[in-house]
């Protein structure tokens, strides 16, 4: 291989550490021939494929490379070429990071799968935008999967060093929630809401990496999704500070689409968009079915760290502990919204608040649980609200 990749990729190795892994380390299937990994700007995607070449014998590092498809290399290469002599030299695994990044990524990605069957390859993309929009090609051939942002559990042990298992919701609801090495959680659960959600906050100056992270997504990956101008990224990116300012907000098209002089039929797919991106969350309901779409009720940002970063000392504790428990329930849970209070997860019916919030609402109701974010454990139907960022 051309001693620029090979370099890249060492250097890259080098820098990696191993202590640390997310949730969906052991959930790939590494020996597959094609795997995605998809996810938003920011949760970890190169680091975990990093980890995985990182902790692989000399025989098989040597038969590997790692490229990122926006390296200078691919200015003069192409990604097909690259695989070919890759696999005439021996090579068995390659690894491509951003590959939305390059142009045509799709229809090379299908023909280096269809013309090299012994070469295993496994590609990530920081949008899950164009990752949905080249799938047509490779729907038959590429096995997909989504990563999210760090859960509370995985925040202590990378932050803190405090290890805990992931706790099923059964687990949760019955307060089976006690971490040996925490006796008092609420501490660092509130650092976590302002900035745990990302990774690289342990990389400092936190708040400016995230504003960054929002701007590339709003202005350049969902335009350059859906050929868009850059004017109307600009707007995208008011419509996120709108939506901010409002939240948990109630979709009204017509005021959203005067506000931002666009046509009232996109903000529906203007929001899916800002969904798939990873900076809103959309709470349905149930009417199409536990695992469909049913009618939007009300738009979260996507995870508490965002409120922050984008409402600054204004943010609205109601929608810091909804949103909390939306995102962190969303992964392993069919969440829709209830008609008598917050949240549904299948039978049971959750409503969120302060220490002081009552039964009221859900009274006379079974299967309901009164969920807190100033309580430290569990007594009968209350839960404390960061028990519920155990669950992956």
């Amino acid at each position: 291989m051309d001693i620029t990749l090979i370099n890249f990729m060492q250097e890259q190795l080098r820098q990696v550490a191993t202590d640390f892994k997310r949730y969906m380390y052991n959930k790939l299937p590494w020996d597959a021939r094609l795997i995605g990994l998809m996810g938003p700007r920011g949760v970890g995607k190169s680091t975990l494929i990093l980890q995985h070449l990182k902790e692989q014998d000399t025989d098989v590092l040597s038969k590997s490379i790692y490229v990122s498809a926006d390296h200078s290399y691919f200015l003069t290469h192409t990604l097909e070429d690259t695989a070919a002599q890759f696999v005439r030299e021996g090579g068995m695994w390659m690894y491509i990071d951003e590959v939305h990044k390059y142009d045509n990524w799709s229809l090379e990605l299908k023909q280096i799968y269809d013309n090299y069957p012994e070469l295993h390859v496994f590609f990530t993309g920081s949008s899950i935008l164009d990752i949905m929009e080249g799938r047509a090609d490779l729907s038959r051939r590429v096995l997909l999967f989504e990563m999210q942002g760090l859960s509370f559990r995985e925040y202590l042990e990378m932050f803190h060093d405090i290890k805990t298992p992931i706790r099923s919701l059964e687990d949760v609801l019955k307060g089976n929630i006690q971490i040996d090495d925490l006796l008092h959680p609420l501490p660092l659960f509130n650092q976590y809401l302002r900035e745990g959600y990302y990774p690289f906050s342990k990389e400092g100056y936190f708040n400016q990496r995230l504003q960054q992270v929002v701007s590339w997504t709003m202005e350049v990956d969902i335009p350059h999704f859906a050929n868009m101008t850059p004017a109307t990224g600009k707007k995208l990116h008011r419509m996120l500070g709108i939506i901010a300012s409002n939240v948990p907000y109630k979709p009204e098209a017509t005021s959203l689409a005067n506000e931002l002089r666009v046509s009232r039929n996109d903000i529906p797919t203007y929001l899916l968009y800002m969904e798939k991106a990873g900076m809103i969350g959309q709470l349905r309901d149930q009417t199409g079915g536990m695992r469909g779409l049913g009618k939007i009720e009300k738009v979260y940002l996507d995870n508490t760290n965002l409120i922050y970063s984008l409402t600054a000392e204004n943010a609205n504790v109601g929608n810091v502990r909804e949103t909390f428990f939306f995102n962190q329930t969303r992964l392993t849970q069919p969440v829709t919204s209830s008609k008598v209070s917050d949240f549904k997860i299948g039978k049971y019916t959750f409503e969120i608040g302060g220490k002081k919030k009552g039964t009221r609402q859900v009274k006379g109701l079974e299967d309901a649980f009164v969920v807190r974010d100033d309580t430290e454990y569990a007594a009968g139907e209350f839960l404390p609200l960061w028990s519920f960022g155990l669950m992956y």
